[in-house]
């Protein structure tokens, strides 16, 4: 089974800045429990070839980055041995507000069976995943620009 799936996420920070949320380094402000660990190093977390990982519950992902153009995309692959691997792009464009909406894509094939029932849980509940990722972005950019209270 394999599923394409692409939606959009308002970040109200200017592209440049709403770029550096979707670096591996940049998504611990606002993703709980995401610790990327680079074996190799990574001055640069967005070099194509940088290679990192995850851990999500019992699943380890291994990501490598395939292609960047700072400020406006970043591409991945991933690979979560024995459920499943494809890729994911972010592609953030100015909003006429001054935020910017960042179009998420993920191209994932599953590996198993198993595999295929999550990834048919995860593209039925897509558009609410890219929700929480709103909320939970929101959330973190208003708690750091938020002065701090007496």
């Amino acid at each position: 089974m394999r599923r394409r799936l692409t939606g959009t996420v308002r970040v109200p920070l200017p592209p440049a800045e709403a770029f550096t949320l979707f670096t591996p380094r940049g998504e611990e402000r606002w993703v709980d429990g995401w610790r990327p660990a680079f074996p190799a190093g990574a001055a640069d977390d967005t070099e194509p070839g940088t290679v990192f990982e995850t851990v999500h519950g019992d699943e380890r992902t291994t990501w490598v980055v395939l292609a960047r153009d700072p400020g406006r995309r970043v591409s991945y692959a991933r690979v979560t041995p024995g459920h499943r691997a494809g890729t994911v792009t972010v592609a953030i464009a100015p909003h006429p507000d001054g935020g910017s909406t960042a179009e998420v894509g993920y191209d994932l094939t599953a590996l198993t069976a198993a595999g295929a029932h999550d990834l048919d849980a995860f593209a039925r509940g897509y558009a609410a995943f890219l929700r929480s990722w709103e909320d939970a972005i929101a959330q973190s950019t208003r708690s750091t620009s938020s002065p701090p209270s007496a």
